[in-house]
């Protein structure tokens, strides 16, 4: 059972650190929350269905920062700390250009709402599905397509405002 719990946490540890550290803006604690997601599931083994491990995992994670961030405003979802790798090349104006339409897009997020950030995140960066995302986040469905809709127009028109004309749906 051991090696099993072991195989996920090399599966989704780096992933979860990651949204963690988006809504704790700490690694450390992150990192603990992490650990501490995983134990939970370990010592209570719930009853989870089949293909749905992750978002039952983030959930709990969720939880679990939230209630350690109480006392503070525990709504907030960064990207501020999030390490992007910049675009394998060979060549540095390739490298450059990748790293300045990081940064453009990295200032665009933050200027949006940080439920819409969330959102954004979940679905394109984690690859979950609506339903997995809404539970996460306590919301339905029909919340997290109005969520996303809402977080690509906003992204859409902070990119304008720098100069991004071309980003597409």
């Amino acid at each position: 059972m051991a090696a099993s719990y072991d195989a996920l946490m090399l599966r989704y540890g780096d992933s979860l650190t990651i949204y963690l550290q988006a809504i704790l803006h700490d690694w450390h604690d992150a990192e603990d929350m992490m650990v501490e997601a995983f134990a939970r599931i370990m010592v209570k083994k719930p009853r989870i269905k089949e293909g749905a491990f992750k978002a039952y995992l983030f959930k709990t994670a969720r939880n679990l920062a939230l209630r350690f961030l109480s006392g503070r405003r525990a709504d907030v979802f960064s990207l501020d700390d999030l390490a992007y790798e910049p675009a394998a090349s060979e060549y540095i104006e390739e490298r450059l250009a990748a790293e300045e339409q990081k940064q453009i897009l990295h200032l665009c997020l933050d200027r949006i709402d940080p439920l819409l950030k969330e959102a954004l995140w979940l679905i394109y960066f984690e690859e979950m599905s609506y339903a997995e995302a809404a539970e996460i986040m306590k919301v339905n469905t029909k919340k997290i397509d109005h969520l996303l809709t809402r977080a690509k127009h906003k992204l859409r028109e902070e990119l304008l405002k720098e100069g991004i004309n071309h980003a597409h749906e």
